[in-house]
């Protein structure tokens, strides 16, 4: 539903010049062959625009792009999240988020409150996915702007909320969304939506808790409706859930996310694997709402028949058996996935949770009915695959000291000595991407999988170190090569999401950890492309094919 201010041309953003360094404008004959590093600037009525480029003659991009293993439609995004770079805590009538509670005492003192300032700097930030040649866009929905209380009036398939002034409903958040979808569109961007991304509305986690509620599978359900409504005629593609292992136990164990809960499993409650139970109940719910009430069919971009896609986001990091001729080790390694990934993964593409999970947990492991299995099964149009980083795994040879969910999947995690470090201090082993791929593509018979992030945060004290961030562009080359190899035997892949767009409020880390591919001064708000973002356009412009094999 465009509106008047839909169709406003997007801003020109400003960029910072690190050392007071100028820019030149290089112009590049088109039987050039060479490949010329070069920094452009464009005036633009008083806006100065200066966008490092790698410019290249399109022969060299058309000879780069026949050797790509990717297919045509591959999807070459970035990916960012509501509270991590929205800001506008208070404006357009947003209601406050566990995240916005969790920060008052964490997180170095910092919140995302402004961030990025996203809700008001979004032209710009559109014009820079354009500038990098970005084919989809992955950005999540803030709950609590769609629904400041958490809840509607509207709860079933019988009203729609696009029809009448609905009480619950922010229908400035909705406009803003809208805004921002008609205009990726607009660019030639796709937009990849996901619906949860840690931000819990403050008032349900009041009212009962949360996600340790049954209650909040509904509540997700009618609010997981509501952003169908309004804009699934245009969004092909839909994440119900963004890592459910983090929540559930960064969130309820080691108290790092929001709610903030330490310790919640040691005396054996339970208690984050009845989080994470609900929170693959509350996916299957709203899952169950787009198929049945037939929102997938209100997709229409793509023809009459083409349907939208729903599927889910979830952690991935591949282990290594310390050593594979040793059948613990590789026991290990396996139940440390299972872990994991298998955690929110088995139940929707083999029908319960992971036997390993079942034999260590007992009854500490909520069970499913058969309707609860029936609605499972089946439940994602893809995998979503959040892969950073690798480990070592192997067989403990004596009882852990400890409790609580490390101590339940009876692993021993050591790093590779030969691995670097990345600026978090996760490991940087890139043939775990292709090995992480490949193990999905075996255990879930072949599934379509997007990686849905993918990156690092480097050391960048300063403009001058982020702007020449070699190593981000290393670690990235590396990984996506792994991807490639694990495509290039067999696996499924549909599209690649940077991690992330732009440097932003990194949870418990403040902004002290930064994972973008454009520079943001968190005091002027300024934006400025790193090498790694011109590196990235020329990954696109080849599909794939300028990464060396």
């Amino acid at each position: 539903m465009a509106t008047e201010a839909t169709q406003l041309l997007p801003t020109k953003p400003q960029y910072e010049q690190p050392n007071g360094r100028g820019y030149k404008l290089v112009a590049v004959s088109a039987v050039i062959f060479l490949v010329l590093l070069c920094t452009v600037v464009v005036n633009t009525g008083g806006d100065v625009v200066a966008i490092n480029h790698q410019l290249l003659h399109s022969s060299s991009v058309d000879d780069q792009s026949k050797n790509s293993v990717f297919p045509t439609s591959f999807l070459w995004g970035a990916a960012t999240s509501a509270y991590q770079i929205e800001g506008g805590a208070n404006d357009g009538g947003r209601g406050p988020s566990i995240w916005d509670t969790q920060s008052r005492d964490n997180c170095n003192g910092e919140s995302g409150g402004v961030a990025d300032d996203h809700f008001h700097k979004w032209q710009e930030d559109v014009y820079l996915m354009e500038q990098m040649r970005l084919k989809a866009y992955r950005f999540s929905i803030s709950w609590s702007r769609i629904l400041p209380n958490g809840t509607a009036a509207v709860g079933d398939e019988s009203g729609d909320a696009r029809y009448s002034k609905t009480k619950g409903i922010n229908y400035d958040g909705i406009l803003y969304y809208n805004n921002l979808i008609d205009s990726l569109l607009e660019s030639g961007i796709e937009p990849f939506i996901t619906l949860y991304h840690w931000d819990l509305p403050q008032s349900l986690q009041d009212r009962y808790g949360g996600w340790e509620d049954r209650s909040i599978i509904e509540d997700f359900a009618r609010y997981a409706r509501i952003c169908f409504q309004f804009f699934g005629d245009r969004v092909k593609y839909w994440i119900t859930i963004n890592e459910a292992w983090t929540v559930s136990v960064h969130g309820y164990e080691e108290g790092s996310k929001a709610p903030g809960f330490v310790g919640e499993d040691v005396g054996g409650t339970g208690r984050p694997y009845l989080v994470g139970h609900h929170l693959l109940l509350a996916h299957a719910r709203a899952v169950d709402v787009y198929r049945s009430e037939g929102y997938e069919h209100w997709y229409r971009r793509g023809g009459d028949n083409e349907t939208g896609l729903i599927g889910i986001a979830n952690s991935g990091d591949y282990r290594f058996p310390l050593n594979p001729d040793i059948k613990g080790d590789v026991k290990a390694a396996t139940r440390a996935m299972e872990f994991q990934l298998g955690w929110f993964s088995d139940p929707i593409w083999r029908g319960d949770y992971p036997k390993s999970m079942r034999e260590r947990l007992g009854k500490r492991l909520p069970q499913f009915t058969r309707q609860e299995k029936k609605l499972l099964r089946g439940s994602s149009d893809f995998l979503g695959l959040n892969h950073y980083s690798s480990a070592v795994a192997s067989e403990p040879t004596s009882p852990p000291i400890y409790g609580g969910y490390w101590a339940d999947q009876f692993v021993n995690v050591t790093d590779d000595p030969s691995w670097t470090k990345s600026f978090m201090g996760w490991n940087i082993a890139p043939d775990g991407a292709r090995e992480m791929l490949l193990w999905i593509d075996r255990r879930y018979n072949h599934p379509l999988v997007f990686v849905t992030e993918n990156g690092m945060a480097a050391n960048e004290p300063d403009l001058e170190h982020s702007l020449h961030d070699e190593d981000r562009i290393e670690y990235l080359e590396g990984y996506i090569r792994g991807f490639s190899q694990a495509l290039s035997e067999g696996a499924k892949l549909g599209g690649y999401f940077a991690w992330s767009l732009l440097d932003n409020f990194e949870w418990g880390y403040g902004f002290s950890k930064r994972f973008g591919l454009i520079h943001v001064n968190y005091t002027t708000l300024v934006r400025t492309p790193k090498a790694s973002a011109d590196w990235y356009r020329m990954v696109i412009e080849s599909n794939g094919g300028s990464i060396p094999p």
